[in-house]
């Protein structure tokens, strides 16, 4: 295991300029990135839930950015992988941005449907894909009142590169924030998700492999040692 100290934390802006040459330099398409995204996340939920997992129920929370293309991308798989999966699309599909929309087509084509509340009942694992990193100040209706059901539930949540609600740069929790058991951060850890205010929100704190070339930190400076050479998920607290 890596020790927090020898890697390197990003804060927001930095992660949209890596997103950034990801896409203008290195030729790496948003689509590519949410794949990667959206199998690690479906990955660590398989893993969370005890790999056996045909048969069972798991509701993810969908919001209508880049982060809820990766929750799209992970209903994808778990739905293949043989889990009962249901589909909360908080704000509605007319507002999903151009690329989640092609994921949402793709799950229309699979027959998973979706609800504008999310059906909580009898889900195992709660997986939050519905703000991630992009959030300044509070959350707004109708995914504040989303975060309350969620949290009230009493099941295990996991979030998708931040917990919705939480300044992933300041580390400062929104009224109100997801409570998370665990988190899956992506390419490197953010700045917020590290500080003694997240702690209670993030709890367990996971990073992924989305295909970031090491040519492309070098160009930003950012030394990083080969975090995935064994796994391309790996836990950092």
């Amino acid at each position: 295991m890596f020790k927090l100290k020898d890697i390197p934390i990003l804060t927001t802006e930095q992660m949209v300029e890596v997103d950034r040459l990801m896409i203008e330099e290195f030729q790496i398409n948003l689509l590519q990135m949410m794949e990667n995204a959206g199998r690690s996340l479906a990955e660590l939920a398989r893993r969370k839930m005890g790999w056996k997992v045909t048969g069972r129920r798991i509701t993810i929370l969908i919001g209508t950015g880049n982060n809820g293309g990766g929750g799209l991308v992970a209903a994808h798989h778990l739905h293949n992988w043989g889990l009962e999966t249901s589909l909360g699309l908080v704000n509605g599909s007319g507002r999903i941005k151009d690329i989640p929309a092609y994921q949402l087509q793709s799950l229309h084509k699979m027959g998973i449907k979706w609800e504008e509340r999310p059906i909580l009942i009898n889900s195992e694992l709660i997986i939050d894909c519905m703000i991630g990193c992009g959030l300044k100040g509070d959350p707004r209706q109708p995914v504040a009142g989303v975060i309350d059901e969620v949290n009230k539930s009493g099941q295990p949540i996991l979030a998708l590169d931040a917990p919705s609600g939480l300044d992933a740069t300041s580390g400062i929790p929104g009224e109100p924030c997801i409570q998370a058991k665990s988190t899956l951060t992506l390419a490197l850890p953010k700045s917020g998700l590290l500080t003694n205010q997240a702690a209670d929100y993030v709890r367990e704190i996971y990073l992924a492999d989305i295909g970031v070339p090491a040519e492309l930190y070098s160009q930003l400076d950012i030394e990083v040692p080969n975090l995935f050479e064994n796994d391309p998920i790996i836990r950092i607290n």
